[in-house]
């Protein structure tokens, strides 16, 4: 649902951006803008060039040789991706990489005129729900759409399998997108938490957050979040552990131990690979978690986890018993 404020501050107001919440990437909006306002469009579309092994994965669109938006099509394949073949010279890549990235995809990021927006969602369109696959589409013809090239990291992570490869890929050397760019800072909630304490352990190629204790374990190519609380002889690679909202204090672990409970965090001699570890998550001692038979899809909440695109997920809150093989 769009929001548009109608007080007498939004009169002042000409256009709108429009940003998907599921994308990692870095973008100056402003120079997104003032492209959109310089070349008089009604709508403007970010969009990327695409290779071949991409492109019938996204939305193309075709333009002519201004720029403008001409048609659309959803994920083509075969003989209908190559009529979505464009210039891409046309956006200001070079001729070498435009013969590599022939084709441009829509990364749902949007600037409207604020009147032509309202007019889309109030009278023409006012029981759509897509901007990508409803509106946009039917607008090509009526209204000047123009694309704006980004040509730079983006990747959507609106997938299991998406969100778990970005977020591995943070740990690459080098690494395809930052968060250490002094110029252009990341920001993200302050949680005034202490460094982590690592006892007697190896890190290869991870990323440690802060608030996290780490004894006597093994932990590569993995994210591992904060408060996170790793016993010994514990083995992670390709995991992303997003941590723990709350501490355990030492005598409420020693009590769950004694009655043969879970403490938050994974227990003792447990092995863990390709896997996604929600938040506050019990994972017992001399578990293996390492989906070794390669199902792709299962569905075992009653046991805290699924298992999506190949990667098992273990859930908020839930508790993997001591000794379980997944």
């Amino acid at each position: 649902m769009l929001f548009m404020p109608q007080d007498a501050r939004s009169k002042d107001i000409e256009d709108v951006l429009i940003l998907s919440g599921d994308h990692l990437y870095r973008m100056d909006y402003l120079d997104f803008v003032q492209n959109h306002r310089q070349s008089g469009a009604d709508i403007t579309i970010s969009c990327l060039p695409m290779d071949d092994s991409r492109a019938s994965d996204f939305g193309l669109m075709k333009i002519d040789k201004k720029g403008r938006v001409l048609s659309f099509s959803e994920k083509p394949k075969g003989d209908d991706l190559k009529a979505m073949a464009v210039d891409t010279t046309v956006l200001g890549l070079s001729v070498e990489e435009a013969l590599k990235k022939p084709y441009i995809a829509s990364m749902g990021v949007y600037v409207f005129k604020k009147e032509i927006l309202l007019n889309l969602l109030r009278w023409r369109f006012p029981t759509a729900n897509d901007f990508g696959s409803e509106i946009i589409p039917a607008s090509a013809k009526e209204f000047f759409i123009k694309a704006y090239l980004f040509n730079d990291y983006w990747e959507d992570i609106g997938t299991i399998r998406s969100f778990f490869e970005a977020n591995l890929a943070l740990t690459e050397h080098p690494n395809k997108f930052s968060f250490y760019d002094a110029a252009k800072p990341m920001y993200t909630s302050r949680r005034n938490l202490p460094p982590s304490k690592i006892d007697n352990s190896k890190i290869v190629d991870s990323i440690i957050s802060h608030g996290s204790f780490i004894t006597d374990s093994f932990i590569e190519h993995s994210v591992v979040g904060i408060r996170s609380r790793i016993n010994s002889n514990v083995h992670l690679k390709d995991t992303v552990m997003l941590g723990a909202d709350y501490y355990e204090t030492d005598a409420e672990v020693a009590s769950l131990l004694a009655e043969g409970r879970v403490p938050v965090g994974i227990g003792e001699n447990t092995k863990i690979k390709d896997c996604i570890i929600d938040k506050n998550a019990r994972i017992g001692k001399n578990v293996v978690i390492a989906n070794s038979e390669g199902v792709q899809e299962a569905d075992r909440s009653s046991e805290g986890f699924y298992i999506r695109s190949g990667i098992t997920i273990i859930l908020k809150n839930s508790v993997i018993v001591d000794g379980l093989v997944i």
